[in-house]
């Protein structure tokens, strides 16, 4: 059966394969994207199966007005992907105030509200899906990559709270955390802070020597498998909470939670002392 699914970020990067592999299988697409022109070519070749809407996440209001008109016009929409975002580099001093506000505005408060703003019409039509596009830096992270693993992180203990919220009205949510893959994650969608020559002989110099001399190997991911593979997903029931995706993603978010679990599990004792007494 066909469905339809309401995509931001549809440019490039996962929502650019994600749209192309909908539309090859003949299901429907409602695409935002910020320029006009950015899928004039999957216009052309699948007409009416594709709606294309001018959307920045970081206005709330158009993000409203954008979800709002969608669901007018198609009448009803199965999958929602919450995708648009984008990386910012650098170690926490080396990174503008403006670019620490972007980085929120656009990857955690554009996400939560797509979030919103889709919920009250998933729920007035009887349930449906939400997928948010989050990342294996949402469960661990690497060095100059704080602010943008805490957008990821904040996106999913928003979710985290969330799901249980609308669960009743038969909306479910799955958060991706794909690892590095060869889209234009680290090029064209990317934004960096200055460079201080005082982090050259920390774990900061360290990893971006590691991503300079490493070049693809750094990026295992195929879009093209993690799109289907988000795809096939939502054909779940239940949806999966979490779908990590890569070689790299798994070993960097297995690593994460086994130290944190034995981390949590050391300190058991003292987490009850500090109980009121009986």
């Amino acid at each position: 059966m066909t469905k339809t699914w309401f995509i931001t970020g549809a440019s490039s990067g996962f929502g650019r394969q994600l749209t192309e592999l909908l539309l090859e299988r003949g299901d429907r697409v409602a695409a935002t994207v910020r320029k006009p022109d950015a899928l004039h070519d999957l216009a052309t070749k699948y007409g009416e199966r594709l709606w294309v809407g001018i959307l920045d996440v970081t206005d709330s209001s158009a993000v409203r007005d954008i979800v709002g008109k969608a669901f007018a016009e198609l009448k009803r929409i199965d999958v929602v992907v919450s995708n648009a975002g984008y990386a910012l580099f650098g170690a926490a001093e080396e990174v503008a105030d403006a670019q620490i506000e972007r980085q929120i505005d656009t990857n955690l408060v554009g996400s939560i509200s797509v979030a919103r703003a889709v919920i009250p019409h998933l729920r007035q039509q009887g349930g449906g899906r939400i997928v948010q596009i989050s990342s294996s830096v949402g469960q661990s992270a690497y060095p100059t990559m704080g602010v943008y693993a805490a957008t990821k992180w904040g996106i999913e203990g928003f979710y985290e709270g969330t799901i249980p919220e609308i669960a009743p009205f038969g909306i479910e949510v799955t958060l991706v955390e794909p690892g590095a893959s060869r889209t234009n994650f680290a090029s064209s969608s990317a934004d960096a802070g200055q460079i201080l020559d005082v982090y050259d002989q920390t774990p900061v110099g360290d990893f971006r020597r590691l991503v300079a001399s490493a070049g693809l190997a750094m990026f295992p991911g195929d879009p093209r498998k993690v799109a289907s593979a988000i795809i096939a997903s939502a054909e779940q029931t239940p949806a999966p909470r979490r779908l990590t995706l890569g070689s790299d993603a798994y070993a960097l978010v297995h690593t994460a939670l086994t130290e944190r679990l034995a981390a949590l599990e050391s300190q058991k004792a003292l987490a009850r002392s500090t109980d009121v007494d009986a």
